[in-house]
């Protein structure tokens, strides 16, 4: 190993044990976080991301200068931590409470500083996921996310990928492993939520519910920047980020180590619109995406048979019709409603939706809606605060509605018919110090999983660190 490798090994693992012992472990998911996959991270004093409870201890929580060493020769690391208290205290599946957390890690290698090499960068990312229950699958029983962070306990890498820019920055060029849910289909008004998070219609139509976390798969990337505030992206994958089988998805690739390359692909392309989206603007912010994902693998279908026959008929065969492909469209849009003086695009009061179909015959959802409204730097004694309300509506497809009112009738049993699932969520997010927020959170879910009768509410609260 060369001996700069060598040093950056061993710095690397100082820093982070330095770390540990001065209780500055973790961070959140927003700022740095969130644009590293698609822009110029914030970075400060050179080394630290912004936010970062290391600003608020001594010597920047760097005392041997471990990790400045490290970002001067091109390699800054972040670390999250994210923990959930909820509760269901009413309807579900069940009533109970859990505590979850993530342990979010990244490092970034920039090529250019370490070894000459402009416009390549390297990106990882891993996660530690622990809990003592999922609120959403185990106790509300419902579809939609209620904590984006539940996920079956494990550790496991996410992403690993090599970017290099191309035309004066306005082409990139991604390879490797890689998640959609970081750069697709993505609201940035809604990231304060519990419940934001890679939409419903995705996450149940696609094989495995797609690349997206806790699941990444390998693929290719292209980002075009033709002209200030409109961007192109194109992506292609492999379509099953954990490969088919039985059982939960996040079993069948419990590490992130799978690499399939062999399953039908997944297309999904964007394109974006700003408008007055810089720090320095002044107008109210706009941001406008329009995109759409396509599947080339076989999807069964929700109501027939492939001998023609309805699914619920006990004569017929009961095996699934076969539909190849699978496609799904959406718009995303991002409106601020007031922008305070000095503001940025996410600052005073903004609005957000995502909007999404894809065909009725061969996915459980067919229509799919969110939205919210989110206040931030309102309260003069807490500029860091914000608060805000948002809402998920997932219809289920005509199909499944369909195919439950067969199984009634030929049964003659009452039965569930599944229409949608509907979330509201109320938060506010209080910023202790830089990089360390506390959360207090009420969700009500009606129809969870289509049932009328399992109508639930959480309570709870969240609490984030980042280093």
């Amino acid at each position: 190993m060369p001996r700069i490798a060598r040093r950056i090994v061993i710095h690397a693992f100082l820093g982070l044990t330095g770390a540990a012992l001065l209780g500055a472990s973790d961070a959140s998911a927003q700022a740095w976080w969130n644009t590293i996959p698609y822009n110029t991270p914030e970075i400060q004093d050179g080394f630290l991301p912004v936010p970062s409870i290391a600003t608020s201890l001594p010597y920047k929580g760097d005392p041997a200068g471990h990790r400045k060493w490290l970002a001067d020769r091109g390699v800054i690391f972040g670390l999250e931590y994210t923990n959930d208290v909820l509760a269901n205290v009413r309807g579900g599946l069940r009533t109970g409470a859990i505590d979850q957390g993530k342990l979010h890690g990244i490092v970034t290698v920039d090529f250019g500083t370490l070894a000459g090499w402009n416009g390549l960068t390297l990106f990882s990312n891993f996660f530690q996921i622990h809990n003592t229950g999922r609120i959403r699958r185990d106790y509300v029983g419902g579809i939609n996310t209620i904590a984006a962070i539940e996920a079956v306990p494990a550790t496991r890498l996410s992403e690993i990928w090599l970017e290099q820019k191309f035309a004066d920055n306005k082409v990139t060029l991604k390879v490797g492993q890689i998640a959609a849910d970081t750069e697709f289909f993505y609201s940035d008004s809604s990231q304060i939520f519990l419940q934001s998070d890679w939409p419903t219609i995705a996450a149940a139509n696609l094989p495995s519910g797609g690349a997206a976390y806790p699941l990444s798969t390998p693929g290719v990337r292209l980002r075009i920047d033709p002209v200030k505030n409109v961007t192109l992206l194109l992506e292609v994958l492999n379509g099953d980020p954990a490969g088919p089988g039985p059982g939960d998805e996040q079993l069948r690739n419990r590490y992130g180590l799978n690499f399939r390359v062999s399953d039908p692909p997944f297309v999904i392309g964007e394109v974006q619109f700003r408008h007055n989206a810089d720090k320095t603007d002044e107008g109210l912010a706009t941001t406008v995406k329009l995109g759409g994902w396509g599947h080339t693998g076989l999807f069964d279908d929700q109501r027939f048979a492939n001998d023609h026959s309805l699914l619920a008929d006990p004569l017929g065969s009961g095996v699934a019709a076969r539909h190849r492909g699978n496609n799904g469209f959406y718009a995303v849009i991002d409106q601020q409603l007031y922008r305070p003086k000095g503001a940025d695009a996410q600052g005073g009061i903004s609005v957000f939706t995502r909007m999404s179909i894809s065909p009725s015959d061969r996915n459980l959802i067919d229509r799919y809606i969110d939205g919210g409204i989110v206040f931030a730097g309102l309260i003069p004694t807490r500029p860091d605060d914000k608060f805000g309300a948002s809402v998920i509506y997932a219809k289920f497809s005509d199909s499944v509605s369909g195919f439950d009112r067969d199984t009634v009738l030929f049964t003659g049993l009452p039965g569930v018919i599944r229409d949608y699932e509907a979330n509201l969520e109320l938060t506010y997010v209080a910023q202790i110090v830089p990089g360390w927020t506390v959360q207090p959170n009420l969700q009500f879910v009606w129809h969870p999983s289509g049932d009328p009768s399992r109508n639930a509410t959480v309570i709870g609260a969240r609490s984030q660190w980042r280093y």
